[in-house]
Order: C-alpha cells, then sequence, then structure tokens
C-alpha cells in the first residue's frame, strides 16, 4: 500500500484545489477520534456541541468563500445507521459552511456501479481513497493522479450526484429519532 496521507498533509488539500472537491460516503460509521466524544454525547441525547467540528467548517468557510465546490454523496440506509443519524445532525452546519451534500439510497449502489469505498476527487486531477483500519479507525488517504483512476472516479462521481438528493429533500422523505 502506498503511503498514507494524514493530519495536516491531508487537510492541505483542501486548501490548495482550485475548483471542486467530491467524497462519496459509503460507510456506516467512521472512527474519527475528535469525534468519539460528541458522538457518545448524541447517543445519550446530550447536545455534542460545535467545538469539535469547528475548525473543520471554518476551513469549509475560507475555501468556499474562494468560489471553490466542497460536494459530498452521502449513501445511506433505511433506517440509517446510528453514525449516519450523527452526520445528519451536523449537515446544517455543513450546509451553512457552503459544502453541498447530496443523499443516495444504498438499494441504489449496484445499479449505478459505485464503489464499496470511500473517496475524495480534488478538481478532476487527484483521487484521495479513505483507509480505515480496526473498529472503522480513519488511518489516512492513498493519493492517485493516474488518469485511468481519475477517469474511473470521476464517473463514480458523475453517477452518484446524477441519483442523489438534497439534504432538504431527503428531510422531507424522513424522519429520524436524534
Amino acid at each position: 500500500m502506498p503511503d498514507l496521507v494524514t493530519g495536516g498533509a491531508f487537510l492541505q488539500l483542501f486548501r490548495d484545489f482550485q475548483a471542486a472537491t467530491f467524497r462519496l460516503e459509503v460507510r456506516t460509521s467512521y472512527g474519527i477520534p475528535e469525534e468519539d466524544e460528541p458522538y457518545r454525547r448524541f447517543l445519550v441525547g446530550e447536545d455534542p456541541g460545535l467545538d469539535w467540528f469547528e475548525p473543520w467548517l471554518r476551513l469549509m468557510r475560507e475555501e468556499t468563500a474562494k468560489g471553490k465546490r466542497v460536494e459530498r454523496v452521502r449513501v445511506v440506509d433505511e433506517p440509517p445507521s446510528d453514525y449516519l443519524r450523527f452526520e445528519l445532525w451536523g449537515t446544517p452546519h455543513n450546509l451553512a459552511a457552503g459544502e453541498d451534500i447530496r443523499y443516495l439510497a444504498r438499494s441504489l449502489v449496484a445499479n449505478l456501479g459505485l464503489p464499496p469505498y470511500d473517496f475524495w476527487l480534488f478538481d478532476n486531477r487527484t483521487v484521495a481513497l479513505l483507509k480505515f483500519g480496526e473498529n472503522d479507525r480513519f488511518l489516512g488517504v492513498a493519493l492517485s493522479d493516474d488518469p485511468a483512476e481519475i477517469q474511473r472516479h470521476t464517473s463514480y462521481r458523475d453517477a452518484a450526484w446524477r441519483s442523489a438528493v438534497t439534504f432538504e429533500e431527503y428531510e422531507k422523505e424522513h424522519t429520524h429519532p436524534q
């Protein structure tokens, strides 16, 4: 496996892209250490607060204010996993920071030929494959600028984006307990 990009080097990808980045999220849970305590609070019905989330939201506000697009498609089950419910709770904050997040029913994934893994696509030039370890712990990303990989992931992006619905549309059709 190639060296994984982590920490500040990973976040630098979001400062360096020029026009658009896209993420496909297919997992039902993510082990991000900074989210452990807020997620625990969410699960017991407490307010997770936003202090832990603010660095990401600030970065998104800064980059989208430059005219950059940050897009995501989240694959969701019905009912969604606890972690996906946690993400749904946070989505209005992502949207307010300038991200465009869409939702796609897991039942559509196979017909669209989407991969079973998460990735970011930066400016149709770099693919960042997200890698996870034990207990869904995020390990980092493996980067590729191989033209065939870029083309394949651009096709995945286009198929997912065409079929996904906005957060508002998703919320109209689904109500989930917090």
